[in-house]
């Protein structure tokens, strides 16, 4: 049997390595794309904030999102902030309803919403310096449907957008109630014009 040289005994050694590797991390790696087994549903009993939260999801389109109402505001396109002039949005939340903490999210989410897209069709310019300054929100206190009322009227008579959210009543309040006043985005000292006496939730 003829002699190999060391060199030649080295690269089939190599060979060898290289070939075993390759199976080794085939292998592996058909393991690893293996799905693992789904796991078991839970049974625990949901805790009050989830039922809250759930409450709050369900009663997600109840509110009177009337897109005429915006027939009754003032020119909303005039409004032009300067260049990095700051804006925000306030949402002003009655808080003689006595609402939770997950039913105000909820009303607050309407009442954003609801400005974000009347904005959008008079003057999506400021919405977009809005959205460019930070996307301010700041909530506020308000005692009564009459301070709600009174604080729209202001703002609608300065062009702001504004946004009164009636709920449905399938929840925690009666039906046609105002929850939350949305108002703006707009610049700051606008705005404060308007709601700078209020307090903050």
């Amino acid at each position: 049997m003829p002699s190999m040289s060391i060199p030649t005994q080295h690269l089939l050694l190599g060979g060898a390595l290289a070939a075993a590797s390759l199976a080794l991390g085939y292998q592996l790696g058909a393991r690893s794309q293996t799905p693992a087994p789904p796991a078991p549903p839970a049974t625990l009993e949901p805790d009050a904030k989830a039922v809250e939260v759930q409450e709050a999801e369900e009663e997600g389109s109840d509110e009177d999102d009337d897109d005429d109402e915006d027939l009754a505001d003032g020119n909303l396109a005039e409004i032009k902030p300067g260049f990095m002039e700051p804006c925000k949005m306030v949402l002003i939340v009655r808080t003689d309803l006595k609402m939770t903490q997950g039913k105000i999210s909820a009303q607050c989410g309407h009442a954003t919403l609801a400005c974000y897209k009347a904005l959008m069709k008079t003057n999506p310019k400021l919405v977009q310096h809005w959205e460019r300054t930070g996307q301010a929100k700041i909530a506020l206190k308000a005692k009564s449907e009459d301070e709600l009322l009174e604080l729209e009227a202001i703002a609608k008579s300065l062009n702001l957008c504004a946004r009164s959210i009636q709920d449905a009543g399938h929840t925690q309040v009666a039906a046609g109630s105002r929850t939350v006043l949305g108002i703006g985005p707009a610049p700051v000292a606008l705005i404060n014009q308007v709601t700078g006496h209020l307090r903050l939730l």
